[in-house]
């Protein structure tokens, strides 16, 4: 269990949480620079999120603050911790890896603050950061045992095989996977995602999460990828990966997800490639008593993967493009964007689960309209494509 921060700690960093705020644009940036200058750390980032302005970046500095401010009272906390492990679960985090965050972290803080980074303000950081790092070490220990011994669960890299390869759009393609060594697999929760370990070439590594997007078998995954302009993975897996290739997958992680205990109603709200949760929670649950309605967003009708597995066991299926054909609003296609307003006509704002996945502009749009709308917070669950998890609420 982690250690009890000691008043003089609490009280150093309450003092100099402000000036380490005001500092977080520098200090982030300068903190990734020397934590990717160690290869066994670099191979845990995506790299195409190492930019100036990154979101990753900003991503962290609002975590930091929100750490600082909070430090009297971290179960405020509990949820962002819990999606920081469950990533970290995913891509294979392990306890030897915190110590380059925390060199990282005060090599920062020191060279960006200078001579205001005293002794003593250097050593209440780290032991803040220590008691982060113990707190979320204790839970990711928790997953991974929990995973390992459940039934066809595993620890660490598990070989797996593609034995399916379908374009679903010209820019999204499908992945099934089964264990190469002939065993069962988790029974995932509808909405989680795998993190994979790729190889395109020899001496490389990549890491990268992607959702789930068939209900739980016991028997295989299936992962639905789009090809991002200039993604270096997703580009080789839809150009190089096909029936046949082996890949490295850990076990499935993620706090996004449907379970329909105490849940009245459902709204399921996807943007793009966010679909793939979505159709994961729809063949789990879709078709029984409960009340699960389907609203997607797209460009055009060339661009709607999955169309069928969306309306499928979907008491209402609704969809947007924002370029739709007559022949789309004939069909019943909505022109345009999903609008909140419009969600309140269908669905009662106060008793009803909103789950959300999408791109990140999709994301902030729907999840900041519920929460105008007087959405319970508890109400309002979401996943994300990209590195600004933290910059949604």
């Amino acid at each position: 269990m982690a250690k009890p921060l000691t008043e003089a700690t609490l009280e150093i960093i309450e003092a100099t949480a402000p000036v380490v705020a005001a500092h977080a644009d520098q200090i982030v940036p300068s903190m990734y620079k020397r934590l990717l200058a160690a290869p066994e750390i670099r191979a845990l980032f995506n790299m195409s999120h190492q930019h100036g302005n990154s979101p990753q970046h900003k991503a962290l500095a609002g975590a930091l603050i929100a750490y600082a401010t909070h430090i009297r009272n971290p179960g405020v906390l509990v949820s962002a911790l819990e999606r920081i492990a469950q990533k970290h679960v995913g891509l294979q985090i392990l306890p030897e890896h915190y110590p380059h965050v925390a060199k990282a972290l005060l090599g920062a803080v020191s060279e960006v603050l200078g001579e205001a980074a005293t002794p003593a303000i250097l050593e209440a950081w780290g032991e803040a950061y220590w008691f982060l790092a113990d707190t979320l070490i204790e839970r990711e220990e928790e997953i991974y045992s929990v995973s390992a011994a459940a039934e066809g669960g595993w620890r660490g890299w598990r070989r797996f095989e593609v034995i399916e390869k379908s374009p679903e759009t010209p820019e999204i393609t499908s992945f099934v996977l089964r264990p190469v060594d002939g065993g069962s697999v988790l029974r995932h929760r509808p909405g989680q995602y795998l993190s994979f370990r790729f190889a395109p070439e020899e001496g490389e590594e990549f890491r990268r999460n992607y959702s789930i997007s068939s209900a739980p078998n016991g028997k295989t995954y299936r992962i639905t990828v789009k090809r991002e302009p200039g993604g270096r993975i997703s580009n080789w897996l839809h150009d190089s990966v096909g029936v046949g290739y082996e890949i490295d997958v850990s076990a499935p992680a993620g706090e996004f997800f449907l379970d329909p205990a105490g849940k009245h109603d459902v709204v399921l709200l996807s943007g793009g490639v966010g679909l793939t949760p979505m159709v994961s929670m729809l063949e789990s649950y879709g078709g029984g008593n409960r009340r699960i309605v389907s609203v997607h967003a797209a460009r055009d009708r060339e661009r709607h993967a999955m169309r069928n597995a969306l309306s499928l066991g979907a008491t209402e299926s609704y969809v947007f493009y924002e370029q739709p054909t007559d022949a789309d609003l004939n069909a019943g296609v909505r022109p345009g964007q999903i609008d909140v307003s419009w969600l309140a006509g269908i669905s009662d704002t106060g008793s009803t689960d909103y789950f959300v996945c999408g791109p990140v502009g999709f994301m902030k749009a729907i999840v900041g309209g519920l929460q105008a709308a007087n959405v319970p917070a508890a109400r309002i669950h979401y996943e994300f494509f990209g590195p600004a998890a933290e910059q949604i609420s």
